[in-house]
């Protein structure tokens, strides 16, 4: 049952701390946050260019590879 007293005083005396204005939550400002989301929102795109264009030079050098009709597909 001590315990529980001592938690009871302790949660007690960090509210009235809080509540003081001496020590309030402060929080994060937005700003950072924003220019943290923006920069990384702009890596990313960077990311799905820089793929794409990877992707369609590897399409554009690899040619017409189907094959011909009729070129012994195992049909017959």
């Amino acid at each position: 049952m001590a315990y529980l007293a001592y938690l009871h005083a302790v949660a007690s005396q960090r509210l009235r701390t809080l509540n003081s204005g001496g020590e309030g939550d402060r929080g994060d400002n937005p700003v950072p946050t924003a220019i943290i989301i923006v920069g990384l929102a702009l890596l990313a795109g960077l990311v799905v260019a820089w793929a794409l264009t990877t992707a369609n030079t590897f399409m554009d050098q690899s040619g017409d590879i189907a094959p011909m009709p009729g070129a012994g597909g195992g049909e017959g």
